[in-house]
């Protein structure tokens, strides 16, 4: 039953990439103390019957009343609400995974919306035309990560009554391992670049992202601007190959990680890197958009 309810609701409420809730996308009930005022309805209700009593039944039909406009005024705080989430591609076993949710209404109101997902509950306060708001997620493991269920719900203005929708995100993000670098590989790596950078070659305009080492900081001092000194060796030499098959480990999560170990180190290096994969391989380069590849490359391996 309850598998069939979650599948239900899944189609219901698929959410691809931005969605303007409609009618048919807001729930709407009674909500705890809701629940004890239906009671006193009721037995105002009786009392003014078995009474004869006018006042008890005016007040009977006031309270009820109330419950009536709370259902309508909790639903408007949900009805027309633009909702657009962005999800990043890649993130990286302990690293936070951000997921932006934007909402957006076509005129100022005020909205007290809650936002509920697994045990993360969060108080959101909307009075703009467009705005913000981001959720963080703690991948444990490497691969393919589903991003749970997101429900958005208010209780405004007397918690009497709850509008609620739910997304199901169509969108999934690929999560890369957990860097790990030994000791001796880390020493290693940096011998090995302190000894490719003995023969300069040239000097050339610094750009923003590259390692503050190779900066030529007597240029700097003097005022003419920033250089970074180019060596022979560094620049045309300095290439490594990061195989799956040399990592000195049996397990395969423990090679996909010592490999990514080694990605960052030449990112932060500056160092040209290609990897090989049983499967799969990466060609030799560097800087951001290599670093993203490589992540996805581990992620999916």
């Amino acid at each position: 039953m309850g598998s069939a309810w979650q599948n239900w609701l899944s189609k219901r409420f698929k959410f691809d990439q931005k969605k303007q809730l409609r009618q048919k996308d807001v729930l709407v009930f009674i909500y705890q103390q809701g629940y004890l005022f239906l009671v006193l309805i009721l037995i105002t209700f009786i009392a003014g019957i078995n009474y004869a009593n006018n006042l008890i039944l005016g007040f009977c039909f006031l309270i009820g009343a109330v419950l009536c406009i709370s259902f309508y005024l909790t639903f408007k705080q949900l009805h027309a609400l633009t909702i657009e989430v962005r999800s990043y591609e890649i993130g990286q076993v302990g690293q936070a995974l951000h997921l932006g949710i934007y909402f957006g209404q076509e005129q100022k109101q005020a909205r007290y919306l809650w936002i509920k997902v697994d045990k993360q509950l969060h108080k959101l306060y909307l009075s703009e035309l467009k705005q913000a708001f981001h959720l963080s997620f703690s991948p444990e493991q490497r691969g393919k990560f589903l991003y749970p269920e997101i429900q958005i719900f208010s209780v405004y203005p007397f918690g009497l009554v709850r509008a609620w929708t739910y997304i199901y995100l169509q969108q999934e993000s690929w999560i890369a391992p957990k860097s790990t670098v030994s000791a001796a590989e880390n020493k290693n790596t940096h011998h090995r670049f302190e000894q490719d950078v003995d023969e300069f070659r040239e000097l050339k305009d610094y750009r923003e992202g590259e390692p503050l080492q190779a900066v030529s900081w007597k240029h700097a001092a003097r005022g003419q601007g920033l250089y970074v000194k180019v060596f022979e060796q560094y620049q045309d030499q300095h290439l490594i190959e990061i195989h799956y098959d040399h990592m000195p480990s049996p397990s395969h999560e423990e090679k996909l990680s010592l490999i990514m170990g080694l990605v960052e180190q030449c990112e932060q290096l500056n160092c040209a890197y290609s990897i090989y994969l049983p499967n799969a391989q990466l060609p030799s380069g560097t800087g951001d958009k290599q670093l993203l590849q490589a992540k996805l490359l581990l992620a999916q391996a």
